[in-house]
């Protein structure tokens, strides 16, 4: 199949690309590189079934195309709060773009959504039939409501033209490929603890995440993208395994060998105090479940962190 990928140069798309590769598939990626990265991508370059084009989804874009996985927009506050409009526009235009795409050409077409559609959940674990708490105007919401609304266009344009589409809900994702400044807490603290400085920690601590390590989360994806046609989701991706800030950050320090202090500051506006995934559907619809436990994957991600660094 011919396969477009937005943000193809992403953490996610860049590994996506990889299985699709070598699953056969021709792979076009286009991304505007505002959080992608060339780097992330130069070892296709050279592979025939692969091409990469500068292109910013709010625009339209016409491909000969068989699926499209839509994972264009910044997923990290420190980015999507710098430019709040930008991302807004990128979830909200982004996927109208992608959906008439997928209209024109009858591709199939796998929306990634999120698990901040949730909000700051008052229920755990989360499951797809819970409709959230999502402050609307708060500062998260540019990048909350977008994927919110982005889920609501995809359901309306299958209701409406019966484009072919899926909805994944990613939980906390990480791994090789996470940009040094990507703003998430994976990535914090292993920039941190790799250098000795102190490890930011917003409020107490005690507030959780359930990590999915990327191979895990794209073989999801995968799964979802060549199931049954009634098979559309929203359905969760990631991994219920649950654990604090001071568990992630004690792990950290563990396997780095860092000497890193912990430095507790004021818990964001908004962020979330829980989460953790239901992943009945995925493993009933998809035969999915993530197989990596956190102090493997983050073992993993030290690697490639220490090289990073290194450059």
């Amino acid at each position: 199949m011919r396969i477009l990928i937005t943000g193809g140069a992403g953490f996610i798309g860049s590994h996506l690309t990889e299985r699709l590769l070598r699953e056969g598939h021709e792979v076009v990626a286009i991304d505007n590189f505002f959080t992608g990265s060339r780097d992330n991508v130069k070892k296709f370059l050279d592979n025939k079934n692969y091409e990469v084009i500068r292109h910013d989804v709010t625009m339209p874009f016409s491909a000969e195309v068989d699926m499209i996985f839509n994972l264009a927009c910044p997923a990290s506050p420190v980015h999507y709060q710098r430019f709040p409009v930008q991302t807004l526009k990128t979830s909200l235009l982004g996927s109208i773009n992608m959906l008439e795409l997928a209209r024109e050409k009858n591709a199939r077409i796998i929306q990634a959504s999120t698990s901040e559609v949730y909000g700051d959940p008052i229920i755990s674990p989360q499951v797809e039939t819970y409709w959230g708490n999502v402050n609307p105007i708060g500062i998260r919401a540019c990048y909350d409501e977008g994927k919110r609304a982005s889920e609501a266009l995809f359901f309306d344009y299958y209701r409406q033209y019966r484009v072919d589409i899926k909805v994944a809900r990613i939980f906390n994702t990480y791994g090789p490929n996470m940009a040094l400044n990507d703003g998430r807490v994976v990535s914090n603290f292993l920039v941190q603890a790799l250098q000795d400085m102190p490890i930011t920690m917003y409020g107490d601590g005690l507030q959780t995440r359930s990590f999915c390590f990327v191979s895990d989360l794209v073989d999801g994806l995968f799964k979802l993208a060549f199931s049954d046609q009634e098979i559309q989701g929203p359905i969760n991706l990631g991994n219920p395994n649950e654990f604090t800030m001071l568990q992630l950050a004690e792990l950290i320090i563990e396997l780095t060998g860092s000497k890193s202090r912990i430095e507790f500051k004021h818990l964001p506006s908004d962020d979330p105090k829980q989460r953790k995934p239901d992943i009945f559907q995925a493993k009933a619809s998809l035969a999915w479940e993530p197989t990596i436990e956190l102090r493997e994957g983050i073992q993993a991600s030290v690697e490639y962190f220490k090289t990073a660094l290194s450059k």
